[in-house]
């Protein structure tokens, strides 16, 4: 992971250099609460992340975000158990939450390890440990030019990762998750983050949105996939037809049982069959694919419905929009 992959917002914040670590009392590490053994092992309603610094946790707490996780960044760690009380909140609002506890708390943050470990502290919980070698650390704070929590005029770069180092390596030890961002990139850790903490099939499902336009109004600028259909015969030439839209059966059927309809269709249901998972696996989670004619009123709308239907019927979530279709139905 680069520089400008790593943790977006490497904290420039100065503390005192420290040599002690962290309490001894809190130190002996102990297994994280849960429910059920039976679980994913990281399926916890919250999720604690800390480690390095610029080892990626900002990147990590904003893709929880993404998907769907309520956050709250540099969280003093004696908040913990009243953020965690907002799960039992009816509603979906509050149902899983992460949290960033790092460096930067100064001493407020000596006692992460103890709200943890404290018998008073019940919360189902996963504790998240980014890190990095110290030489990729090195070389991200030098290329993004921040300056890391711990440094100051006594204490260089170089010690400060090595102090930090010393003071996180009991979290390190209590961690449910370590994750080595030594050689991921950001796309990459987004995968890790989904694989290992979004087990509900609806949140990692990709929200696909398939629409129409018309060319003549301009092409979306919001697209991912853009697939002209003007090469099909156009109803509008059909007196009967042009009054109707590709939503009407009429349409429908002039435009989709043309042979040459029927052979671009099997190719192009297979290649967003073949396509989406990709897009999946690299962590997007929103997918807008825009089929146009010249008015976006027949032909782009029949075959934004016909591919609806059938990525529908390969599972995925699916929304439609046909942007022109009464636009152009005005400009006739």
């Amino acid at each position: 992971m680069n520089a400008d992959n790593a943790e977006g917002n490497t904290e420039d914040s100065q503390m005192n250099s420290r040599d002690d670590a962290l309490k001894p009392a809190c130190a002996t590490p102990q297994a994280t609460c849960t429910e059920d053994a039976s679980q994913h092992p990281y399926d916890a309603r919250l999720v604690i992340v800390t480690g390095m610094s610029g080892a990626g946790r900002s990147r990590a707490l904003t893709c929880l975000e993404d998907f769907g996780y309520f956050c709250v960044d540099n969280l003093p760690p004696q908040m913990i158990p009243q953020i965690a009380q907002l799960s039992e909140i009816e509603g979906q609002q509050f149902s899983r939450i992460a949290v960033a506890c790092d460096i930067r708390g100064g001493e407020l943050f000596d006692s992460l390890l103890c709200t943890l470990n404290s018998s008073d502290f019940t919360t189902p919980h996963t504790l998240l440990f980014l890190d990095a070698s110290d030489k990729v650390l090195l070389n991200r704070f030098k290329e993004s030019r921040r300056r890391h929590p711990l440094e100051d005029g006594r204490t260089n770069l170089k010690r400060a990762i090595e102090l930090e180092r010393e003071i996180l390596e009991p979290l390190r030890a209590r961690a449910d998750q370590v994750i080595d961002t030594t050689l991921l990139r950001a796309s990459e850790l987004s995968a890790r983050i989904q694989s290992d903490f979004i087990t509900s099939k609806a949140v990692r499902d990709l929200s696909i949105l398939v629409s129409s336009f018309g060319f003549k109004y301009g092409v979306p600028s919001d697209a991912d996939i853009i697939y002209d259909v003007r090469f099909l015969p156009n109803p509008y030439w059909d007196p009967d037809l042009r009054p109707l839209s590709g939503k009407d059966p009429q349409v429908s059927q002039f435009v989709l049982s043309r042979p040459e309809t029927q052979a671009f269709l099997e190719k192009w249901t297979d290649l967003l069959l073949t396509t989406i998972p990709y897009y999946i696996s690299e962590g997007k989670l929103a997918l807008n694919i825009s089929i146009g004619c010249t008015g976006g009123r027949h032909r782009s709308v029949a075959l934004t419905e016909e591919t609806t239907k059938r990525l529908k019927a390969a599972g995925y979530q699916i929304s439609t929009m046909h942007r022109d279709i009464v636009r152009d139905s005005e400009a006739s």
